[in-house]
């Protein structure tokens, strides 16, 4: 049974330790004021760390720093459009704009009867993205509780304006004085006699909430892992986003060179690097090339594949570029029916033998079986390829940054991740990169970016530990962090390597059966693609 550990129970209050559901905690706790502080706020808050050992290698700390800011309010972000006063008049309204277009509204709103205020967002620089002026908000409001500020959200829809409620301590303002709530899972190698491993549950196509597959595999500890499709438009909900290895199965090709995570049964050699691959099916003497590895041909979730791809071939996050010419590989792992649609589809038995052409695709696969799906312009390659009867070999593989195929062996697994946060202990924020900064969107990296959210992050230090890291937000009473803060916090914590895994609504840490997060999403736990888990020793 998963327990849910609220969040009264992690202790807000100044100068105290409250041990509440979470069994066996040490008396280790110490307030932390020295160098080695989260770099959150001020300097001199009080910070508290609580930790104990859940098994073996496997420490949980927990991070309390700072307190409640009265000066931190509720307040309504209005959306803003255009104007005439904008370079695109016609675009679609959105929270950040240019300073014309943010003043005319904000006089349109003054007009009927409210007080905006027009603010301009500043970014710091990272690793690959100059940071500067983002552009102009305009704010309602200024209210001491979340309910006045709806209230206030309600008489602006009755004036036919749109806006969100948000709470000021989740910009990105240093003088916010919290507080922070942050969760260490650190997995010492040279006593840990576990497992550490990923998870994806059934098949890859379903999302099952990180409590659930925690508690399916029996693990003592599990924390929400990489980016996945979570809007059906955008392919099979559970598939991920990126790299996948489970076991030493390549199960889901990377986006174009982001950064993954990489594990091992036994805790050890830890590494974040970055991915590309190469398939192909094979028949007789004759190869094409794969574009895909068990998602829904012509969706591209996060972008980063090939040339064709529209509208880009590089990492864009959270958008999905299409393709209607593909030659997509299914394996038995991606669930029970392999997507419908127009195209082609050869089914392999487990022998690699064709067994089947189905057009349209789409159907069960045989029993350890696989199958490939061609569309558009590469249906004729597949129909001239594929032949009943005949050997059908699906080959992939993963490239290391230097284009060496890289073969990931049993116990071994591959999670997708970004941006990076620290590289040679050095803080390295790669968004850029990454695909996190839109240039004509300056909002997306506002809101998923330089805004505080709940994240989960992880990586290694000088000894060799594994660390995974959640931080609750989105709440007063967990402000969360943005992306450079993360790279902060990890650093602080003696990461020599990290790098930012799936995080908002997704960020969930479970230990002793215990959810440990507070959920940001309204429904409660996200359900979500991918887990890491870390298993009890097996005698």
């Amino acid at each position: 049974m998963i327990k849910r550990l609220c969040g009264a129970g992690l202790a807000l209050a100044v100068g105290v330790v409250v041990m509440v559901n979470v069994p066996s905690l040490q008396a280790s706790s110490a307030a932390n004021q020295g160098e080695n502080a989260l770099p959150l706020g001020p300097s001199g808050l009080k910070e508290i760390r609580t930790t104990r050992t859940v098994q073996p290698g496997v420490t949980l700390t927990r991070i309390v720093r700072g307190a409640k800011d009265p000066a931190l309010r509720w307040t309504v972000e209005v959306a803003v459009p255009g104007g005439h006063t904008s370079p695109d008049p016609d675009a679609p309204p959105t929270v950040l704009k240019d300073r014309p277009s943010a003043d005319e509204w904000a006089g349109d709103l003054e007009r009927d009867g409210f007080r905006p205020r027009v603010e301009q967002v500043t970014t710091p620089e990272v690793a690959d993205y100059a940071g500067g002026t983002l552009g102009w908000r305009v704010r309602v409001g200024s209210f001491g509780s979340q309910s006045a500020a709806k209230s206030e959200r309600a008489r602006l829809k009755a004036a036919g304006y749109t806006g969100t409620v948000v709470y000021t301590g989740w910009d990105s303002d240093v003088t916010a004085e919290g507080p922070w709530r942050l969760d260490v899972l650190t997995i010492d190698p040279s006593r840990f006699r576990g497992s550490l491993r990923a998870s994806y549950g059934a098949d890859l196509e379903n999302i099952e909430t990180t409590s659930e597959l925690a508690e399916e595999a029996g693990a003592v500890a599990a924390v929400n892992a990489g980016y996945f499709v979570f809007d059906p438009d955008a392919g099979a909900p559970g598939d991920p986003a990126g790299t996948g290895v489970y076991d030493g199965r390549l199960l889901s090709e990377p986006v174009g060179g982001r950064p993954s995570l990489v594990v091992h049964a036994d805790g050890r050699g830890t590494e974040i690097t970055r991915y590309t691959w190469e398939g192909h099916a094979v028949g007789g003497d004759t190869s094409l090339r794969l574009t895909g590895l068990n998602r829904v041909p012509g969706l591209i979730r996060n972008c980063g594949g090939f040339a064709d791809d529209t509208p880009t071939s590089l990492p864009l996050h959270d958008v999905t570029c299409t393709n209607d010419d593909e030659l997509v590989a299914f394996t038995p792992h991606y669930g029970q029916r392999t997507p419908e649609g127009e195209g082609l589809e050869a089914v392999l038995d487990a022998e690699d033998r064709v067994v089947e052409l189905r057009s349209p695709r789409g159907g069960p696969l045989p029993e350890d079986g696989s199958s490939v799906q061609a569309t558009g312009r590469r249906v004729a390659e597949l129909t001239d390829l594929a032949v009943i009867g005949e050997s059908l070999r699906l080959e992939t593989a993963l490239l290391d940054p230097r284009g060496r195929r890289v073969e990931p062996v049993p116990g071994t697994d591959v999670l997708n991740g970004g941006p990076e946060l620290v590289r040679g202990g050095r803080i390295h924020v790669t968004p850029a990169t990454d695909g996190m900064v839109r240039r004509d969107d300056p909002s997306f990296y506002y809101g998923w970016a330089h805004k505080r959210n709940p994240r989960t992050f992880a990586g290694t230090d000088a000894d060799g530990r594994t660390v995974l890291v959640t931080a609750h937000g989105r709440t007063a009473d967990a402000l969360g962090l943005s992306v450079l803060e993360s790279a902060e916090v990890a650093r602080t914590l003696g990461l020599r390597e990290a790098l930012s895994l799936d995080g908002g609504g997704s960020t969930t840490m479970v230990v002793d059966g215990a959810v440990l997060t507070t959920p940001s999403d309204s429904t409660d736990e996200r359900s979500v693609g991918d887990v890491l888990l870390i298993m009890p020793r097996r005698d």
